[in-house]
């Protein structure tokens, strides 16, 4: 392949193996090894790094935060003078880098006794040359970014009188050195994919890590020509049609068969392919489709390097991954962030996202912003494609004393001709807040004012900011108004009013003065989002249910949080919030594992003895003080979660095995106490009567699949219906 480059080349990874956990060094026939996450998983379809196609033939695909190559003893061939660093790459993503440090293409580099070299990424594909030479760090950038998503093939020459960096062929970099230099060599590893002193998070998660496909990297002891580098590239084009090669969203997406194995992860929730997902939100329903957006982070399974997630569906419970929708990009609008927001419709119908666009060169660091579908008759019917507005069209308000950290989760709908945003903030020290906004175009904003707070502290586990609030109607002649409070002394909980919403006057009166809990579980049902269904008119509420593991945990694991179900609310004769399940996930049920009506707990229990499993819907109906089912139980009854409701106390209830208990308030009067569980591997979810509900998580660490019945001697059996539950993928 280098003919008479030959005797230059100190090393060169071909990554055309397409499997195993190490790569070869054709130079000194080197077996390097892959460091994979999943290295040491059971199941040995899984245990293998992640193969794809390359340019030409085979690459490695490194998934941003457990994937790179490591030679501990580093490449200790003479580099001093002169050397030149060759790749081919194509980022999945670019991270949202902290500090100055790159994420590492190939990394040989102690920045502190400033000796060795790094090729590496920043933010937004920008990209550089470091060497040291023992008294400094020199840093030459390229004058043009990395594309995401795209083959790229990119080379740094060091010449000991100057730095030159080529993209396709193509010089984008050269500086000169005013007397030569030489580089101190760094006796330590040599890394692909990595920076050699990442960012860590908990020490555990290195950041800095390249997140995308690696194809061909070479290293040589002299500099190459442009000439010499363009022939290069042009050779390699004459072996793909002249052009480069296209890469398919299933080719460098995060695939979901990587993490079916998992006993904890859900199948029939809302997920992720794999990697961190925070709310679920922007719900929309469009040309026959139900599109759905979630906070992701494609570099791995921690907080940061927000964008927003993609997922289409045509019922609400099978649903489909697509693209990134928006992400950061190098502009001045939202650089480090695309957040929470919400979906409205434009002038022409068209849909329309609006976020939360964070500028970390703002103060406040927090706006809003928007992007127009791209949609067309006959172009881009999934809504893959937005256009940004190149401007944030909502600022914090001066002169409020808003919270100096509050601005964010717009939530935008239109009556008449008219639409309205409101924005969760708070009140600089007194408490939290959702401020009010109207436009005639959606671009120019008005300020109203503040439209719901709490400055008497009436209620001070509301804390300081009322994030993701809704403001949706509920009945002919009620709104409901959803927050979600975080701050000092906040519950992180999802609260509610239901009250009249006055467009003439912009005002919402609730019905009650302190806000009512939808859920009573312990943080497990947050990050609400909802919308009015316009197929079927109803109120849709999705929200997010947190993992609640470690660091540690959510490394090993792969991926971090799930959507709760989808829950439909509705006002009840009685005046209360009705909640429940909608009612397509019956479309889910698989095989019916049990039905019984009308006899004693202990002849109903005889029968549930029989049933096992780890994905099911449960329907109990009581009659009695005392009455609840326990899932996912071990034979040897060290694990499993009892979920149940106490009629004398007035409660709905979760217990754990290790004696954890959590629930709440909850007044059912005289009637039989109707339990609704969903047991989905880690997750479950009881809806209560139509009243509450209450979500925990279990994470057992032997097999438990079992289910038991609980409750008072007295409790008779209405009615109870087990069925398995199949996946939404």
């Amino acid at each position: 392949m280098f003919s008479n480059e030959t005797k230059q080349i100190v090393a060169h990874w071909a990554f055309n193996e397409g499997y195993g956990s190490k790569v070869n060094d054709g130079v000194s026939r080197q077996q390097d090894s892959i460091h994979y996450v999943f290295s040491n998983h059971s199941v040995e379809a899984i245990r293998e790094p992640q193969w794809r196609q390359g340019i030409v033939d085979q690459a490695l695909l490194f998934d941003g935060y457990s994937t790179w190559i490591e030679r501990e003893e580093g490449i200790r061939d003479a580099m001093t003078d002169s050397f030149t660093i060759q790749a081919w790459v194509a980022p999945r993503s670019f991270g949202g880098n902290e500090d100055e440090r790159l994420t590492g293409i190939v990394s040989q580099l102690n920045s502190r006794n400033k000796q060795g070299f790094m090729l590496g990424l920043h933010q937004h594909g920008k990209w550089a040359l470091k060497v040291g030479t023992g008294e400094t760090l020199i840093k030459v950038w390229a004058s043009k970014s990395l594309p995401i998503r795209e083959w790229s093939y990119i080379v740094a020459t060091f010449s000991g009188e100057a730095i030159t960096l080529y993209l396709n062929g193509e010089r984008v970099a050269c500086e000169s050195f005013a007397s030569p230099i030489k580089m101190e060599p760094f006796p330590g590893p040599f890394y692909i994919g990595r920076h050699n002193d990442p960012i860590s998070i908990g020490g555990v998660f290195n950041l800095n890590t390249f997140g995308g496909l690696i194809d061909e990297i070479s290293i040589q002891n002299e500099v190459q020509s442009d000439q010499e580098i363009q022939e290069r590239f042009q050779n390699k084009l004459n072996k793909t049609k002249g052009i480069l090669p296209s890469i398919s969203y299933e080719e460098i997406s995060i695939r979901r068969e990587i993490y079916d194995q998992d006993p904890h992860k859900p199948k029939y929730h809302l997920t992720a392919p794999g990697h961190w997902m925070n709310e679920p939100h922007a719900p929309l329903y469009f040309n026959g489709y139900y599109h759905l957006f979630y906070q992701h982070n494609p570099q791995g399974p921690y907080w940061g390097n927000i964008q927003w997630g993609h997922w289409v569906s045509e019922d609400l419970v099978h649903w489909r991954d697509l693209p990134v929708a928006i992400e950061t990009e190098d502009d001045d609008l939202a650089p480090d962030g695309i957040w929470s927001g919400n979906a409205t419709y434009g002038e022409d119908g068209t849909p329309v996202l609006f976020f939360t666009a964070g500028n970390k060169t703002k103060a406040p660091n927090q706006m809003t912003g928007l992007a127009q579908s791209t949609y067309t008759e006959d172009q881009d019917p999934m809504l893959t494609k937005w256009e940004k507005h190149p401007e944030p069209v909502t600022l914090q308000p001066e002169g409020e004393g808003l919270h100096h950290d509050g601005f964010r989760d717009p939530f935008v709908w239109k009556e008449g001709e008219t639409w309205y945003q409101i924005v969760a903030s708070g009140i600089e020290g007194v408490c939290g807040a959702v401020l009010l906004f109207a436009s005639n175009n959606l671009v120019d904003w008005e300020y109203k004012g503040v439209l719901r707070s709490d400055r008497e502290q009436n209620y001070p586990y509301l804390g300081e900011v009322w994030e993701l609030p809704i403001l949706l109607p509920i009945s002919d002649k009620k709104h409901i108004f959803i927050i979600s409070p975080v701050g000092e002394g906040a519950d992180v909980e999802v609260f509610y009013w239901i009250g009249e919403w006055d467009v003439s006057s912009l005002t919402f009166t609730a019905d009650f003065d302190e806000p009512k809990l939808m859920d009573l579980g312990d943080f497990h049902f947050t990050g609400p989002s909802a919308m009015k269904d316009p197929k079927t008119g109803r109120v849709i509420l999705f929200t997010i249910a947190q993992g609640r593991r470690s660091l540690q945990e959510e490394y090993d694991a792969g991926w971090a949080h799930n959507g709760g179900l989808p829950v439909e609310l509705w006002l009840r004769e009685d005046g209360q919030l009705g909640m429940r399940p909608i009612e397509e996930l019956q479309r889910l049920r698989g095989e019916k594992l049990l039905t019984f009506k009308d006899g004693s707990l202990d002849q109903a229990s005889e029968q549930l003895a029989h049933v096992k499993g780890d994905r099911l819907e449960i329907r109990l109906k009581v009659s009695g003080d005392r009455a609840g089912v326990k899932v996912r139980q071990s034979e040897d009854r060290s694990e499993g979660t009892l979920v149940y409701y106490n009629r004398e106390k007035g409660t709905l209830n979760v217990r754990k095995a290790n004696g954890e208990e959590q629930g709440g308030p909850l007044d059912i009067g005289g009637k039989d106490i109707d339990l609704h569980i969903y047991v989905d591997r880690s997750m479950v979810e009881c809806y209560a009567n139509g009243l509450k509900s209450i979500t925990t998580r279990t994470y057992p660490r032997v097999i438990a699949e079992g289910v038991e019945l609980w409750g008072s001697d007295e409790a008779e059996i209405v009615s109870l219906d087990v069925w398995e539950m199949n996946s939404i993928h």
